[in-house]
């Protein structure tokens, strides 16, 4: 299904249905007295993030201080199709159950199939990661799990009977410290919980022998205005390869997202370019970034692919915060902190409506700059320093958010 199809959707008919189902829920909860408490042993534990491929790797931290408290646990993933490859890769996963959204038709019926796989299984506990799809929240509810855990906003109050337990999402908190507040509420240690590291045995499936650089000039189409712009792309590759003679240029990106590395590509008219968008799989890309020099990256998901595989990514923020997303060792954040940024979390369509100005103030100059002192010193200096957060009080784990 297209974008809008599934927005309209989430809007029109999931959030009606959970407004009613949400007091039905309750209702029942309260009439059969089910007891939801968390002081347990855990034997099923489901997680779900439908959408987005940097989030799934985000919630590994989480997927593995869950593991160390749980060893003999199953561990059940939930997530669309398209994230199959990716979650193969885990090893802190055990069972994928995924639906395929390409088609209406698609989506129904595996919708179907996964919610009653679910119902088998009965996972004790399942954490939607989900913040703001409604379609999520019923899916959530439908696989009748005793414990249902989703974030709290305030748009979403209404969800308190659905869910048994909440928890205040905080978009100034790096997101895989917001995913594992959630995995506290079981009594998982979060300390030295990390990123899945991800490999590829398999070389790099290019035809290169020079050093080559990775450029992603795309953005999910959930988000089209974290890309910083073709045109801004192309002319930073002309002065690039000017400069650094024997660099080799490697556009990324999906399918779908071809054409426009293709018109980056194009654009840029210069030697050693070579297009691998929509032309390598999963492997291939994770290999691809890994053996790079240095990879340069809107906020997206093979950025995050940079992050596992500690490969040096120069990271170009805008509508999201880099204190949420960008947080990694082997990152640099160029970000302009412009009145209106970031907005991703408080509106569904920018108030700007994609006329991006906290990208299209990121100079070509800067960019380059950043890339040459990278390429002539690789090891990455510190992070910059963002506030450190208090996330327990004594075994009370903040940010529960009590159901009345």
């Amino acid at each position: 299904m297209k974008v809008k199809t599934q927005i309209f959707v989430d809007k029109y008919v999931a959030k009606p249905v959970a407004y009613l189902l949400n007091f039905l829920a309750r209702l029942v909860g309260q009439l059969l007295r089910i007891d939801h408490s968390l002081d347990r042993d855990f034997e099923r534990i489901a997680i779900c993030k439908f959408k987005g491929m940097g989030s799934i790797l985000q919630s590994t931290p989480m997927l593995h201080s869950i593991r160390n408290r749980y060893p003999e646990a199953e561990i059940i993933y939930v997530s669309t199709q398209g994230n199959r490859a990716m979650l193969e890769k885990i090893d802190w996963v055990d069972t994928i159950v995924t639906v395929d959204d390409r088609s209406l038709r698609a989506f129904v019926r595996t919708n179907i199939h996964a919610l009653l796989f679910l119902i088998r299984k009965r996972p004790q506990i399942y954490f939607d990661l989900e913040i703001y799809s409604d379609y999520s929240t019923l899916f959530t509810l439908f696989t009748l799990s005793v414990n249902r855990v989703g974030f709290y906003l305030r748009s979403s109050s209404f969800r308190m009977g659905i869910y048994t337990q909440m928890m205040f999402f905080n978009p100034r908190v790096p997101i895989s410290q917001v995913y594992l507040q959630l995995a506290q509420l079981i009594d998982c240690s979060i300390e030295g919980a990390h990123l899945f590291p991800l490999q590829s045995a398999a070389p790099p499936p290019l035809p290169l022998d020079k050093p080559y650089m990775v450029i992603n000039p795309n953005a999910s189409d959930l988000r089209l205005e974290r890309r910083w712009g073709k045109e801004r792309f192309a002319a930073f590759i002309q002065q690039l390869t000017t400069q650094v003679k024997g660099l080799n240029i490697v556009l990324i990106g999906s399918k779908s997202e071809r054409a426009y590395s293709q018109a980056v590509a194009d654009l840029a008219d210069s030697p050693g370019i070579i297009n691998t968008a929509g032309e390598t799989s999963l492997e291939g890309l994770i290999s691809i970034v890994a053996h790079a020099r240095l990879m340069l990256s809107n906020d997206t998901g093979p950025m995050h692919i940079a992050f596992s595989t500690q490969t040096p990514v120069i990271c170009l923020f805008g509508p999201c915060a880099p204190e949420q997303y960008g947080i990694s060792s082997s990152a640099r954040i160029i970000y302009k902190r412009v009145y209106c940024s970031p907005c991703v979390h408080d509106f569904e369509i920018p108030p700007c409506k994609g006329d991006n100005a906290c990208m299209q103030l990121i100079t070509v100059a800067e960019v380059l700059q950043e890339t040459l002192s990278v390429l002539e010193e690789p090891d990455l200096r510190p992070h910059t320093a963002f506030p450190s957060f208090i996330y327990t009080q004594g075994p009370k784990v903040l940010g529960q958010v009590r159901r009345g």
